[in-house]
């Protein structure tokens, strides 16, 4: 019997890429003894992704697609596929064919060894402008240093997981799911392939300065706390710094020396007026994080799927809208 890939595929606006890529994988699988089936989520598009869809899975019975009802963002659409995924194993990868899925072939033989994830790690592109190169560099830098976990740079949402892990995967309930550091923390046996990225077929990243940014502090936030231990030593070191301060004061006083520096004491009042603000907000991160974990919303609305039946979330008992 034929063991099954479901290949998960997240899509935000990727009108122009879908046709190729549901091509270039198709033209794969032939060439291989698995069967396949194709799983795109449409993650709120605005373009005519969701049009291409239909029109794709109306003539390819091994196509499925998931409409959300707004946008929930790329972690949250890829649990969506990884969630009603039904192979012995599944691949995720980005529809801008910057994964190249020829990789899958490598994947297979990897995991048919005995591997349970087989990830892929991203060698480094120099034709990138030298901004995106530093700022993917500082996000892993920024994870390890701050988080329980250690993610090897380059790490990317193009991976292999047996169903064994994804059985224990949608078991989590996070809303704010970081899905590198789950499967990295879950364990199994694991494996990485390097793999040298190809420019986008068409559009445009959806990944900015600002988007990496929130992505590095929802991954530290979601499996550590060391930013609130070393909001406290800092505390305590400019603590000690003041203390320092205090006999050239008394000395000043004794002497009859003026005690002067507004300038340096306006600026002083600055720097800890802002470093309570950012301990602040490390606080405020986290009692956010468990605010919206305790309200159990679904973590994303299906709006139609061609599914039968209508999958439903996994977390709550609400119903899944299906038109």
């Amino acid at each position: 019997m034929k063991k099954t890939v479901s290949v998960v595929i997240p899509a935000f606006n990727e009108a122009e890429n879908l046709i190729v890529i549901i091509d270039r994988l198709e033209g794969i699988f032939k060439n291989t003894a698995y069967d396949a089936e194709f799983i795109i989520i449409d993650d709120g598009s605005t373009d005519h992704t969701l049009t291409i869809l239909k029109t794709m899975a109306s003539i390819n019975t091994k196509l499925f697609y998931i409409e959300f009802s707004r946008n929930f963002g790329h972690q949250l659409a890829l649990k969506a596929g990884l969630d009603q995924a039904k192979g012995d194993c599944v691949i995720s990868l980005d529809a801008d064919l910057q994964h190249p899925p020829e990789l899958i072939i490598q994947m297979l033989e990897k995991w048919e060894e005995g591997n349970d994830v087989v990830y892929t790690r991203r060698s480094e592109d120099k034709s990138l402008p030298y901004g995106k190169r530093k700022s993917s560099s500082l996000f892993y830098r920024l994870i390890n240093v701050l988080s329980s976990i250690q993610i090897e740079e380059g790490t990317a949402d193009f991976r292999l997981m047996d169903k064994k892990v994804i059985d224990v995967f949608r078991n989590f309930e996070e809303n704010e799911p970081f899905i590198r550091g789950l499967v990295q923390w879950m364990g199994y046996k694991q494996i990485a392939i390097d793999y040298i990225p190809h420019k986008r077929h068409a559009g445009t990243s959806k990944y900015n300065l600002r988007k990496m940014m929130r992505f590095a502090l929802q991954g530290v936030t979601s499996f550590s706390i060391k930013p609130l231990y070393t909001a406290v030593y800092l505390g305590f070191a400019f603590s000690m710094l003041s203390v320092l301060y205090i006999p050239y004061v008394f000395y000043s006083v004794y002497m009859g020396i003026e005690v002067d520096g507004w300038a340096s004491t306006i600026m002083t009042i600055v720097f800890f007026g802002g470093l309570q603000l950012i301990i602040m907000g490390i606080i405020g991160i986290y009692i956010g994080k468990m605010f919206m974990q305790t309200k159990n919303r679904p973590n994303y609305i299906i709006k139609s799927t061609n599914f039968v039946p209508a999958p439903t979330t996994t977390n709550t008992n609400y119903d899944i809208a299906q038109l």
